[in-house]
């Protein structure tokens, strides 16, 4: 137990709460939106549908003990025929704070469970840009962040295990 007290009194508030893993959203807020429609009006007159290419980026910033700032990054990029139609870039955060979260299910709780959380908002957000821009709402499938994050362990293994043997065969 004398892990989990810290000189913030957070210790004996832990304490306190029975030793239940508790997750609760702080605060969630726009980090940062852009909207780009460089070919406009001449892409509001597209005809057939627009290549659109999304990616999603997860990151997390430990900002004490317990509290954890986690940012869900969408980008979405839109052609058609060569010509960039619109391009969108999101970061949406959220502050969470984790307790009584066993360490080994801290990663998972903090880049699964909070982006998922965080993700419909940044969704409606987006939507929301696409269609001030003048297009279609952009509306995202949703998230798969349990294979995300599976896939981001099996990198860092793959990368520390060519280290290793960087290193063995010196």
């Amino acid at each position: 137990m004398a892990e989990n007290e810290s000189g913030n009194g957070q210790g004996a508030a832990t304490e306190q709460q029975g030793g239940e893993p508790q997750l609760g959203i702080l605060a969630q807020y726009l980090k940062d939106l852009s909207f780009e429609n460089p070919n406009a009006p001449q892409s509001m007159t597209i005809q057939g549908q627009p290549q659109i290419n999304i990616s999603v980026n997860v990151n997390a910033n430990q900002m004490g003990d317990t509290d954890y700032e986690v940012t869900l990054e969408l980008e979405a990029h839109a052609e058609h025929e060569g010509q960039v139609v619109f391009h969108v870039e999101l970061v949406y955060a959220g502050v969470f704070r984790l307790v009584n979260i066993p360490e080994e299910m801290m990663g998972p709780a903090v880049l699964i469970e909070c982006p998922r959380m965080l993700f419909p908002f940044a969704r409606r957000i987006l939507a929301d840009a696409t269609r001030d821009g003048g297009f279609p709402p952009l509306m995202l499938d949703p998230i798969d962040f349990a294979a995300m994050y599976a896939q981001r362990m099996q990198q860092a293994q793959a990368s520390v295990g060519g280290e290793e043997g960087d290193q063995q065969a010196s």
